[in-house]
């Protein structure tokens, strides 16, 4: 029953925030029809946002993976995802279902108001803090136990603790962000309010005329995309399937990349507009004053500029850092460029930064933040070496490095029980 809880419900975003929904306008006594097409076009919502997700992710995925190859990084037996949630997926599995019922308490019984609705992360988090708990030699009930502890601290405080930044940048104080560049994102805020200046406005930015159409976050996410496609491209060129064209194939990267910007954005509309209104009936009658949390792209749509921004300001920085570590063999093992976790994670920062301290804010505080996604992910992969060391290295650098360290630290003092 708890695996299909866990499968079906937890781990379907869908599918999860439709019942959440369906349940919030029941508690306020909503007529049948306005059930049924709450819940659904929240389900509707989620899926739209997901599959834009899912789009941005297998180009980011693309370069990333063509950027191993030319450096020599292959996935290793042991080391990745699919082979440690084999051993240990039981486990993950309890920790998550176990996690949410602390994590549920915690809201109904502290003044820690937050509900953790960030479907897929349900699962990763506690994914990462058992394995770094299995790293400190934790096992049986133990495992299940501090996993489950742990990940409800996590999807708890990390949310509540930022809420101040995501207000202030959103301007909303209905929801929260539950997503892993919770660290990013405050190393972002505390930076860009005490060097930024909040009088300019990455949303302002004056663009000629004939240049207006950089404004649109699709069109402005495609050409950089493109660009970025090029420059891999030239430097892997194993990006390109064997008789393509390199231009040609970054166009049309770049042309799905700014389509996926614009579904998730239709998500994320479509979702608020649902999910709030309905989730202030759960708040009310079963966890008063509580704050639903919901994945990073929701503030994509509010400073859509600072985004951009950040994606390249990390790019550019994380990629720098990267070579310089693995050229003095800083961590001992090889590290690759943070695509992934500079777009979604850094982007978040940016818009964070940007919240606290305007364009300065967004480029320093996102710059800043990326020192401290390659130590992250450096630190994390020593760690978590004989775990999921090549999926921490693609998808870390970030609270998942964070936490999955802590786990770890924690194990070890727990280790001998």
């Amino acid at each position: 029953m708890i695996n299909w809880i866990a499968t079906n419900i937890l781990q379907n975003p869908p599918i999860l925030l439709g019942l959440i929904a369906a349940l919030g306008l029941a508690i306020q006594k909503k007529k049948i029809d306005e059930i049924v097409k709450g819940s659904l076009t929240a389900a509707f919502g989620m899926l739209i946002l997901t599959e834009g997700v899912n789009m941005l992710t297998t180009i980011i995925a693309n370069i990333n993976t063509a950027v191993q190859t030319q450096m020599g990084v292959k996935v290793a037996k042991g080391l990745s995802d699919i082979t440690f949630t084999a051993d240990y997926g039981g486990a993950v599995g309890m920790a998550m279902f176990f996690g949410l019922i602390v994590h549920l308490l915690i809201a109904r019984f502290t003044p820690i108001k937050t509900i953790f609705l960030t479907g897929h992360m349900l699962w990763w988090v506690p994914f990462v803090i058992v394995a770094g708990l299995v790293e400190a030699g934790v096992k049986g009930v133990l495992l299940v136990v501090l996993g489950a502890i742990i990940s409800a601290c996590y999807w708890s405080c990390m949310p509540w603790i930022m809420r101040k930044y995501v207000w202030a940048a959103t301007g909303d104080d209905s929801f929260l962000i539950g997503h892993p560049t919770g660290i990013l994102s405050l190393i972002s805020g505390f930076v860009a309010k005490h060097v930024g200046n909040k009088s300019h406005s990455t949303e302002d930015l004056k663009i000629p005329e004939g240049l207006s159409f950089f404004r649109e976050i699709s069109i402005t996410g495609g050409l950089v995309m493109f660009i970025v496609d090029i420059v891999v491209g030239i430097i892997a060129p194993s990006l390109v399937s064997s008789g393509s064209n390199v231009v040609m194939y970054a166009l049309n990267q770049g042309l799905t990349f700014g389509a996926g910007l614009l579904i998730l954005l239709y998500g994320v509309r479509l979702l608020i507009n649902q999910i709030v209104p309905a989730f202030q009936g759960i708040a009310e009658k079963v966890v008063p004053g509580a704050k639903p949390a919901f994945d990073v792209p929701i503030l994509f749509n509010y400073r859509p500029n600072a985004v951009i921004i950040g994606f390249l300001t990390a790019m550019i920085t994380s990629t720098i850092l990267v070579v310089v570590a693995n050229s003095v063999h800083l961590f001992g093992i090889l590290i690759v460029p943070m695509v992934i976790t500079s777009f979604f994670e850094c982007g978040g920062a940016a818009v964070i930064g940007e919240g606290q301290g305007g364009l300065r804010g967004a480029i320093v505080g996102t710059a800043v933040a990326s020192v401290a996604m390659i130590a992250l992910v450096g630190f994390s992969a020593i760690l978590l070496g004989s775990t999921i060391r090549n999926w921490i290295l693609i998808f870390g650098g970030n609270d998942l490095s964070l936490w999955g360290m802590f786990a770890e630290g924690v194990g070890r003092l727990f280790g001998g029980f």
